[in-house]
């Protein structure tokens, strides 16, 4: 298999480089982490026009008919400058779920919108009691007359807050098809009796949590023909999960360039700290581990649109492999800057947190070990 990049995706990659150079400072950071949106309305007009946004969404709806390799460069920019515009809950999550399970005048309605960035979505899946458990879903939705009653609460929803509309998860209620299927609802940020209390992320961006309180709907909301949705909630979170890889292996390459700078500049009893062999150790364990990361999200974006056992394994594998990579390289980074490592002033901290909190969302390493060995059995006795 040829893993080299092809021409089209180097220009990707050094465009996106440039452009969050460019773009993303210590003072942007600073300034989007006060703004109540979280992030930019300008840069995200500027993704539009660089073709971004659009960058997965099929050619027949006004995409470019790229893949998760694609996605993937992108991400891994971003996670260099610490990018905090909706594009996972928009363009990864939200255009995914409506390009695999909506009709086509649904998927006619809302793709090119967000291609051309004037519609921003959000999936509202997680609620406290599920614990990482995509099949626990408390949320109902009743069948009514004119349409659907739902109600219920979800947490964790990224950027909600500034979508235009929602895609919310919830068990049907209609009497037609089988019991305890999970429908996919499109739900406009404004519907009456939707109470949303949004707060910051750790590392930048923000999310937040949603209360439905007999919430109508009308019968076109639910999305494609209403069979049981979990496999394709799976499919989709997969390749989040891919896609946030990519992003943590940003970062962590920003805090081995940063920490590998910092040790030739810092002078300890007249040397650098990198004539130390044990910081140089340390830097030679930080690399492998980045290189480690790197190849477990690009193998997690190969095989997004693998069958069910292989892709979710890869996507769980790259998960809780680069969860425990990144607390590491950060943990190193952190030390070896000493206490400047955890001033405000010096950004190493800010990049850590967001590690802290890829490690955390859709599951930590723990769960996606589990979750890893769970389908190794599975496989197995196939």
């Amino acid at each position: 298999m040829d893993l080299n990049l092809s021409d089209e995706q180097r220009l990707l990659r050094e465009s996106a480089e440039r452009f969050v150079a460019e773009s993303y400072d210590a003072d942007h950071r600073r300034k989007m982490a006060k703004d109540p949106l979280g992030f930019s309305p300008d840069v995200w007009k500027q993704f539009a026009e660089l073709g971004w946004l659009a960058l997965p969404i099929p050619e027949e709806f006004d995409g470019l008919g790229g893949g998760a390799v694609e996605t993937g460069i992108l991400m891994e920019a971003f996670g260099r400058g610490l990018v905090s515009e909706p594009y996972v809950a928009t363009v990864v999550l939200g255009t995914g779920l409506i390009e695999k399970s909506g009709t086509t005048a649904q998927k006619q309605a809302r793709l090119p919108k967000v291609a051309n960035g004037s519609l921003k979505l959000a999936f509202a899946h997680s609620e406290r009691a599920a614990r990482f458990d995509l099949a626990k879903v408390a949320t109902v939705a009743h069948k009514t007359a004119e349409g659907w009653r739902l109600a219920g609460s979800k947490i964790a929803v990224l950027d909600g807050h500034a979508a235009d509309e929602i895609i919310v998860s919830a068990h049907i209620h209609d009497h037609q098809g089988p019991s305890g299927r999970i429908g996919l609802f499109l739900m406009p940020v404004k519907t009456p009796s939707v109470a949303i209390s949004d707060y910051e992320r750790l590392g930048g961006g923000r999310a937040c949590n949603i209360e439905l309180s007999g919430v109508e709907l009308p019968e076109d909301a639910i999305l494609g023909d209403g069979s049981d949705a979990l496999p394709t909630i799976e499919w989709a979170v997969d390749r989040a999960m891919a896609a946030l890889g990519a992003e943590a292996v940003g970062i962590m390459q920003t805090l081995l360039d940063t920490t590998l700078e910092y040790t030739k500049i810092r002078k300890q009893f007249g040397r650098p700290l990198s004539a130390n062999q044990v910081i140089r150790h340390r830097l030679a364990d930080m690399a492998m581990q980045v290189d480690e990361s790197r190849s477990m999200a690009l193998r997690a974006a190969l095989k997004v649109d693998s069958m069910r056992v292989e892709r979710a394994r890869a996507a769980s594998g790259a998960k809780a492999k680069i969860g425990k990579c990144a607390r590491f390289v950060g943990e190193q980074s952190i030390q070896l800057h000493g206490g400047m490592g955890v001033t405000e002033e010096l950004e190493v901290g800010a990049y850590f947190k967001r590690l802290v909190a890829f490690d955390t969302l859709f599951g930590g390493s723990a769960h996606h070990y589990a979750r890893h060995a769970r389908l190794g059995r599975t496989a197995v006795s196939a």
